[in-house]
């Protein structure tokens, strides 16, 4: 089975709206804030956040491990894989996991986030991926312990969705830089969304659409680094929500299955484009197969069978 790391649409009342125009002000400023912030944070230097690494992240009291949390958010664009990786998002993963941040640390963290996904990327291209990783675990604290307004868990669908299908970086892992991998962290920050339940049937279709874009990008590229099987968790735990219907399942599976730009399945064997395109689809339909077949819910066999008939759509 495929395993998880660890309904309600925003209103159109005028509270609705007056939530989102706060978000979008949170975003639009705390993004420059973030952006213009250094890293490592002020009164830290690279050493004493490998030090705390080294003792896991322990700190004498709640204050500063918020006050350091939220600088930490600067650090989603450092070029040193140890301090972005090891030290940015293992802290706040740790943190969030372990309810060691205080709401409004968490609120203030999560629209930061959302707004440098917002932003343009860093040159080097670390900062997104790593600011959908870190909040995926923003999202997540919602999904344990539901707190967030339906207009920000809006904002989380729409900003996913956006970062997931306008994702056109491939590069997944290099020795000397580590890890960029933004297919897998965007289906990551899909995945949490998709496993709350207060996440309603048409915000996971949209999140469903997103990963549809990625099972196969545009071009000659092959995945590599495992994306297929982080693409599969979303659309895994999406089909066992149950509140889709068979159709709408069809549907979607029915677009896998189209050999588009191509016009027939046998012209990918005459160009590298056609070769990554079902490459990609093949190794995302096997995932869900191996993952269905993993489990014993009762569900998942008809998840089993949509992802064998489209297998043998594609020779």
């Amino acid at each position: 089975m495929l395993q998880v790391s660890g309904h309600n649409q925003p209103s159109g009342t005028a509270p609705g709206r007056a939530c989102l125009l706060a978000v979008s002000l949170i975003l639009l400023f705390g993004s420059q804030a973030s952006l213009a912030a250094p890293c490592p944070p002020a009164g830290y230097s690279r050493e004493d956040l490998l030090e705390l690494k080294e003792g896991g992240f322990e700190l004498p009291d709640a204050s500063t491990r918020d006050e350091l949390a939220l600088g930490l958010a600067a650090c989603t664009g450092d070029p040193d894989p140890a301090i972005r990786d090891g030290v940015a998002y293992e802290a706040l993963a740790k943190w969030m996991r372990g309810g060691l941040l205080s709401t409004g640390t968490v609120d203030a963290l999560g629209a930061d986030l959302l707004g440098q996904l917002a932003a343009p990327d860093d040159p080097r291209g670390f900062r997104k991926p790593f600011a959908a990783l870190i909040l995926s675990e923003v999202a997540r604290t919602d999904r344990i312990d539901p707190a967030f307004s339906a207009a920000r868990r809006e904002s989380l669908v729409q900003t996913a969705s956006d970062y997931l299908s306008g994702m056109r970086d491939y590069r997944g892992f290099s020795e000397t830089e580590g890890w960029r991998h933004g297919v897998a962290h965007g289906a990551d920050l899909a995945l949490q969304l998709v496993l709350n339940p207060n996440i309603d049937t048409g915000q996971v279709q949209r999140l469903l659409d997103a990963v549809a874009s990625q099972v196969a990008p545009p071009g000659e590229h092959f995945y590599n680094y495992g994306e297929p099987g982080r693409l599969a968790r979303p659309v895994f735990y999406a089909f066992r929500r149950g509140d889709i219907s068979e159709e709408a399942w069809r549907s979607w599976f029915d677009r896998l299955a189209d050999p588009a730009p191509m016009r027939h399945w046998s012209e990918a064997f005459s160009s590298q484009e056609g070769l990554a395109r079902r490459h990609n689809i093949l190794a995302f339909l096997q995932a869900l197969c191996v993952a269905a077949d993993a489990s014993d819910e009762p569900v998942d066999p008809a998840l089993r069978a949509l992802a064998l008939d489209t297998l043998s759509a594609i020779p």
